[in-house]
């Protein structure tokens, strides 16, 4: 019942609904499916009736419509589908038109909940601003009108500590006790906290002594901070009162961690690894493991070029690669209990080596913005470094994320730091770069922007989101509410969104609706005023509502339109854009002016300067510097300065500096600022840190006097007084003690009164002001001292510390005791805060100095000084600061010396000095220097202590010191050796000698000229020169020249030409100055007259070589292929001059003379007797002659073959083996052999003459020794020595084994090949080649023969054995066999043989006969036989 019940009612609702519609007004608000938040866009009311009871069509067709061009597109664009509407209506009857209907009905119910839900967050957004005006008119700084009150209660007892806080907004509470924050978590059973209405209450249910302190709540906002306190004391049953006193005694279970080692400024060229580290004092706690870094106030986190790790004690970040981008202000923070902690140092980004000899810098903060399908544009900033000439412009280069490589974007330089990238593909990931042009070509590339998707920027608003109930969504395209959109509608609103002088950037609105398929569109343009339009866009696809133009004319003013396209045609087009133009070019911004310099640190500067007038355009600054006087500019920064001040870091101390600026914009960056006033380069004074260490040092009953430490830091300026002030104990307020400041550490307070309890403490002033004060001092009691025992040293102070030792100095007490002081008890303790102390030395010393050596180099140990007299040991002074014993960088020492007058000093040099520095001599670290005895001068950094005229009263010990500064100090004993060695180089300072850098010399030149000279160190201008020759001064005359150069110390003495009345002494004085010298040359007798016959001699050769001569004399060598040759060389030749070898007055031919070189070689392929004698060669022509003699004779003959002999023997191979059939030969080969080669053999040790077995022998190419009848026992080294006259050179040769085991099978083959050689059938002489003899005559031949057995014998006629006995007549012998022809005819002609064997071989010989008739002539080369 109750399911029917819901479901009539809902029938009956919607036919009211129905019944209520159709009872609609026609004149309602018209609201179109975007109009929930915008005003209608055609007219204000439109005659609607009820979308619920009629079609599309039937309010199409509406004659009283009110038409807009979107409503007759679409009219005619159903008219053209009417017929299958009209189908699809047929088709679906009645049930098609209630479709219908429900679709309006349900359009009509979402654009009223649209526009519910629109009017819904209007008045919420409003409901909401108007919330956040009331909270900003009520906001509050935290305030505690009830704070927190102390509390006293027995141990065991439950406390509450309350306290109300007030503030808007709400602040957040935090608990501390004893500084710490509270951790309910660590007794969670006993402590409870409750925060409620501003009342926060801490609840301790049992209190114990642990529990006693003091409790603080802090309250923080955005608007500020507040804080209130209160104490817990708890009472024992023991009798014992717990109290703060005692929760603030207790050590911390675990000490926070604090800034330790920090990261300093630092430089990194662009592209490099950059890595910043801080340590902290100990481990992070769990609470501070997030250590946070910063640039420039923007924290980093990880990502794929930062990477940030903090491990134990230390964090750290690393940039993979360093861009300009990334140059800034680091900063490190951390977190502690009470506060935050930060550390930041500048980082610099340096450009990186350029691209190309002379290119620019990269450039900068490369930017993409309005991101379309198919544009982006691109903004930067220029470079700081130009390179060696102006930049010119730009390339811009774009690179397909994953695809490709990097493709410039532009053809044209573009001048400013912008540009519009055109023609990308939709929906693809890309990336940009820019690069710098100038003269030298393309610089480095900017940092690659991140990659940036292309796509359609107002995808969202085509999209609506609908929430219905029940948390359900729907989703609305305009896509598909358009679908019925086809022939597209013009594109509105053209107009110029970037002008630039070179381009211009059009924009306009998509038309609306646009309709569901792909719109592109084209750009037309025209003159302004002509009605003539063509086609900007040409070949280009145009997928997005921007479009660059970059040819245009400048000066003309140009219109714009935009046509929309589809698949379904092309609209009509938009209204034409407003006159456009080009613009003038951006002019780069003005310098800025009035830099200024003020000193800052060591080794910063701050500089400041005024922005110019016109400021809109400028990016930022950059930063350049030099030494002043060099003009050698340096960039600072790589990355513009937004403020008109900035730290210069990294300059050199005590160098002087200009700096000039830059502006920089998107035009470029501008000409240089005036250069500031130089600056030197130091730390900017400052007030002085507190002193420390208050002592009293004695107390009289109504007066203390007080002793002190300086400040451990001046702040640039030596402290030039002190001021006290004084409480009694108990009291809060301090009382002024002196009003003229105290010149000494040291000040006697007056008016007290005996037996009270007074506090100190002191301030330091120098020339920047009053410093901070000291901690107050422990609280004294004035009581007049009676004591028996010194009081402390005071002013206990360390000098001279270096490597393993250092100086202690101090102030003798002044109370004395009942005695006066004996000495003085040392004592050391190791470590910063140890009171470990261990005695220094056994007995007391009398001094108030002490050199304390054997130290441990780098560890830090702390001092203090104890008072003797008869009475004991007073008490001790305060330790000394703890000190490392290690020499630090640049420490220097006291050096001794003599100074250029003769004078000794001593000296010491500085290398942290300022204008208010001085050095302090002392003696003994106590008595000043008599200045009777020495005087003191500084110059710069160096300090000079001259002694006027040193005796033994001078010895011991000098001490020299900074007045700022006694770290920087040094000591030396001055000792009776030192006076004695530096009294001799004294005296050798006050006379000096002119030093001598090389004694007389004598040269002869080419052309016969003779020159004395010496030299000695340079001279001054004002030196003088004496000659003396044979006891008399002599000067220059026309054939002797005197030259002095006094610069470089050079005396000479030219003769041309040299006489014999030249030979003497000669003596040259010289003084400069105090320094003098004279050097003597003794100029006679073998000396003179060998350089007398050596001028002549080149004289000569001068004159000689005047025509063709000999440039190289005739010589001999010998090559490697045992060659002699003598060959020479002439030169000044033409083509008249002749040259001719001649040989024991023989003219020799066989000279080969080129005429190119002027070498003439003869060659002698082997050396013999005939080859010694004299030989001479002779050039001539029409100018001269020269003869040139080669005497190959005797001594020079002996050497020809010794060295001839070398080289045959270097030309010897190694021994070799040849079987004959006499035995075995070894032998060598040689180039050729020569009797004086002295050949010897060698068997082992032993060496081989001439024996019956072996036998040494030799021929022109080869040496040997042959083995006759070699055997077994032959076996062995066999060694031939050659010995050429002067070295001895070896061949070896092991004959063994298989080798010997060869050869002498070898010589059985030999051997038995000669037998059968010798024993077999030969003819040994008789029948001669051809013979002739006349026809009818006989003809006798007769051969010898030889052979054992007796050969056989046959004769042959044409190769057959001879029968005839009528015609032919054969007598044999053994050893003689005979032909004989009988009556010869000429058929008889012909080839005759005989042919002998035995059993070890044969031979035949051949004739040939000739026959010839009577009358005629025999054959020429025949032998006659009649």
């Amino acid at each position: 019942m109750e399911t029917r019940t819901v479901m009539q009612r809902e029938q009956e609702e919607q036919s009211s609904q129905m019944s209520h519609s159709m009872q609609l007004s026609s004149q309602i608000k018209k609201k179109t499916f975007t109009s929930s938040d915008e005003e209608a866009s055609y007219s204000d009311f439109y005659p609607i009736i009820p979308a619920d009871l009629m079609s599309v069509k039937e309010i199409l067709n509406m004659d009283n419509f009110p038409r807009h061009r979107t409503w007759d597109i679409l009219k005619e664009t159903l008219a053209a589908d009417e017929e299958y509407i009209r189908e699809k209506w047929t088709m679906f009857g009645n049930e098609a038109e209630k479709f219908e209907l429900g679709v309006i009905r349900s359009q009509h119910v979402l654009r009223t909940r649209v526009d519910r839900l629109a009017l819904r967050r209007q008045a919420e957004k409003k409901a909401s601003a108007h919330m956040k005006y009331l909270e900003r008119l009520s906001h509050k700084a935290p305030d505690f009108p009830i704070p927190l009150r102390a509390h006293t209660v027995w141990e065991g007892m439950m406390v509450k500590l309350s306290c109300i806080v007030q503030g808007c907004p709400p602040p957040k509470v935090t608990w501390y006790k004893d500084g710490l924050p509270l951790r309910m978590s660590d007794q969670p059973w006993n402590y409870s906290l409750q925060q409620k209405f501003g009342l926060n209450t801490l609840e301790i249910r049992r209190c114990s002594p642990d529990d006693a302190g003091e409790y603080k709540v802090v309250a923080k906002s955005p608007l500020g901070e507040a804080m209130t306190f209160g104490t817990l004391v708890v009472n024992s049953y023991q009798g014992a009162v717990a109290g703060s006193e005692h929760s603030q005694t207790r050590a911390r279970v675990q000490e926070e961690a604090q800034f330790g080692i920090t990261f300093p400024t630092t430089w990194v060229k662009e592209g490099d690894i950059l890595t910043l580290q801080c340590t902290f004092t100990s481990a992070l706690l769990s609470s501070q493991q997030d250590v946070s870094w910063f640039r420039d106030g923007i924290q980093l986190h990880q990502s794929s070029n930062v990477d940030i790790n903090t491990v134990d004690n230390k964090a750290s970040i690393t940039l993979r690669a360093a861009h300009k981008e990334y140059e800034g202000v680091y900063t490190a923070r951390l977190r502690t209990y009470d506060e935050i902690q930060e550390h930041s140092a500048f980082v610099y980004v340096q450009d990186a080596s350029a691209a190309v000899l002379g290119g620019p810098a990269s450039p900068l903060a490369v930017q993409v913005s309005d991101i379309n399908k198919d544009y982006v544009f691109l903004t930067w900033q220029p470079p700081s470094a130009d390179g060696s000439s102006p930049v010119q412009g730009y390339y811009v280069e774009r690179y397909e994320v994953g695809q490709g490589d990097w493709v410039r974007c532009n053809v044209h330089i573009q001048k400013m730091c912008y540009y519009p990238v055109f023609g990308l593909k939709e929906g693809t990931q890309y990336q940009f770069r820019v690069r710098a042009v100038n003269k030298a070509g393309a610089g480095r590339p900017s940092k690659a922007t991140e990659p940036v998707l292309t796509g359609d920027p107002l995808e969202h608003t085509r999209t609506m989101v609908v929430k219905v109930d029940r948390g359900r969504k729907i989703t609305i395209t305009k896509d598909e509410l358009e679908g019925q959109v086809k022939a597209p509608l013009p594109p509105t609103d053209v107009h110029a969104c970037e002008v630039s002088d070179t381009y211009v950037v059009l924009s306009w609105t998509e038309p609306e609706p646009r309709g569901r398929e792909p719109l592109t569109f084209y750009v037309e343009r025209s003159f302004a005023g002509k009605s003539s339009w063509e086609l900007a866009s040409l070949d280009t696809v145009v997928n997005s509502p921007r479009f660059p133009v970059f040819d245009l004319v400048k000066g003309k003013q140009y219109c714009f339109r935009v046509r929309s396209i589809n698949k379904y045609g092309v609209s009509d087009p938009s209204e034409p854009s407003q006159p456009i133009s080009l613009g003038k070019p951006l002019a780069v911004p003005a310098p800025p002016h009035s830099a200024l310099a003020f000193r800052d640190t060591d080794t910063s500067v701050l500089l400041q300067w005024q922005e110019p007038k016109e400021k809109d355009d400028i990016l930022g600054y950059y930063l350049y510097y030099s030494e002043s006087g060099k003009q050698d500019w340096k960039t600072v920064n790589n990355k513009p300065i937004t403020q008109t001040r900035f730290t210069v870091h990294g300059l050199k101390t005590g160098r002087e500096y200009v700096f000039r600026v830059k502006s920089v914009s998107r035009a470029g960056n501008s000409n240089y600022s005036d250069e500031s006033q130089p600056i030197l380069v130091k730390s900017a004074i400052h007030v002085p840190s507190a002193p420390s260490a208050i002592a009293l040092l004695l107390c009289t009953g109504s007066e203390m006097v007080l002793g002190w430490r300086a400040p451990a830091y001046n702040g640039g300026d030596p402290a030039r007084g002190y001021y006290l002030d004084q409480r009694e104990k108990g009291m809060e307020t301090w009382r002024e003690v002196n009003v003229k400041p105290a010149k000494e550490r040291q000040y006697k307070v007056c008016s007290l009164t005996s037996g009270n309890f007074y506090q100190f403490r002191v301030f330091a002033a120098n020339m920047a002001g009053v410093g901070k004060p000291s901690e107050a001092s422990e609280a004294f009691l004035c009581e007049k001292w009676t004591m028996p025992e010194p009081g402390c040293p005071y002013d206990v102070e360390v000098r001279e510390v270096r490597n393993g030792s250092l100086v202690l100095l101090w102030a003798a007490p002044l109370y004395e005791g009942r005695s006066p002081v004996t000495g003085y008890l040392l004592e050391i303790s190791q470590g910063d805060k140890s009171e470990d102390w261990t005695a220094l030395t056994e007995n007391p010393i009398c001094d108030t100095h002490y050199k304390v050596s054997g130290l441990e180099a780098g560890q830090t140990y702390r001092l203090r000084v104890s008072a003797v007299n008869e009475a004991g040991v007073g008490c001790a002074s305060l330790p000394t600061e703890p000190v490392t014993a290690q020499t630090q960088p640049g420490t220097e020492n006291i050096k001794i010396g003599v100074d250029d007058d003769g004078f000794i000093f001593l000296g010491y040099e500085a290398n942290e000095i300022n204008d208010e520095s001085k050095f302090l001599w002392g003696k003994n670290y106590t008595e000043p220097i008599d200045a009777a005895r020495a005087r003191a001068e500084t110059k710069e950094n160096r300090s000079l202590l001259t002694f006027t005229d040193p005796s033994e009263k001078d010895l011991g010990l000098y001490t020299v010191e900074m007045s700022d500064n006694p770290n920087l100090s040094s000591s030396y004993d001055f000792t009776a050796e030192d006076l004695e060695r530096l009294k001799e180089l004294s005296w050798q300072v006050r006379n000096p000698l002119i030093a001598l850098k090389s004694g007389w010399q004598v040269e002869v030149s080419e052309t016969g000229a003779v020159r004395l000279w010496l030299q000695t160190e340079s001279l001054s201008n004002n030196a003088e020169l004496r000659l003396i020759f044979n006891d008399r001064e002599i000067s220059s005359t026309p054939h002797r020249k005197i030259n002095f150069d006094k610069a470089k110390g050079l005396v000479e003495i030219l003769f041309d030409p040299l006489s014999p009345e030249d030979q003497g002494s000669y003596t040259a004085q010289l003084r400069d100055g105090r320094a003098k010298n004279q050097f003597t040359l003794v100029f006679v007798d073998q000396k003179f007259r060998q350089t007398l016959a050596l001028a002549d001699k080149n004289r000569r050769d001068q004159q000689r070589k005047c025509g063709p001569y000999f440039q190289e004399f005739l010589s001999w060598s010998v090559n490697e292929d045992c060659e002699l040759i003598i060959k020479c060389k002439v030169t000044n030749t033409n083509k008249d001059t002749s040259l001719k070898w001649f040989k024991e007055g023989n003219v020799v031919t066989q000279a080969v003379y080129d005429q190119t070189s002027g070498v003439c070689t003869l060659t002698i392929s082997q050396v013999t007797k005939k080859e010694a004698g004299s030989y001479r060669a002779v050039v001539s022509d029409g100018r001269g002659e020269d003869v040139s003699t080669l005497e190959l004779l005797d001594d020079e003959y002996d050497k020809l073959l010794q060295q001839l002999s070398k080289q045959c023997a270097l030309s010897a191979s190694p021994l070799r083996i040849q079987s004959t059939a006499e035995g075995v030969m070894i032998y060598c080969s040689l180039k050729y052999y020569i009797s004086y080669l002295k050949s010897s053999w060698y068997y082992g040790e032993r060496r081989i003459d001439q024996e019956a077995r072996m036998k040494p022998g030799s021929s022109m190419e080869k040496v040997w020794i042959e083995i006759c009848n070699p055997t077994e026992n032959d076996k062995g080294k066999y060694t031939l020595e050659m010995f050429d006259g002067k070295q001895t050179h070896k061949r070896y040769l092991e004959l063994s084994g298989q080798a010997l085991a060869e050869a002498l099978l070898e010589h059985q083959r030999l051997k038995q090949a000669a037998i059968a050689e010798k024993n077999r059938g030969k003819v040994t002489k008789g029948l001669p080649d051809v013979v002739a003899i006349m026809e009818g005559k006989s003809l006798c031949l007769t051969c010898f023969i030889d052979g054992e057995p007796a050969p056989e014998i046959f004769w042959l006629r044409n190769d057959k054995e001879i029968v005839d006995q009528n015609k032919f007549t054969v007598t044999k012998e053994p050893k003689c066999s005979t032909i004989t022809i009988h009556n010869v005819s000429v058929e008889d002609s012909g080839k005759y043989s005989i042919f002998v064997r035995n059993k070890y071989g044969s031979e035949t010989v051949d004739v040939t006969v000739s026959v010839y008739k009577y009358g005629e002539k025999p054959p020429a080369n025949a032998v006659d036989m009649s």
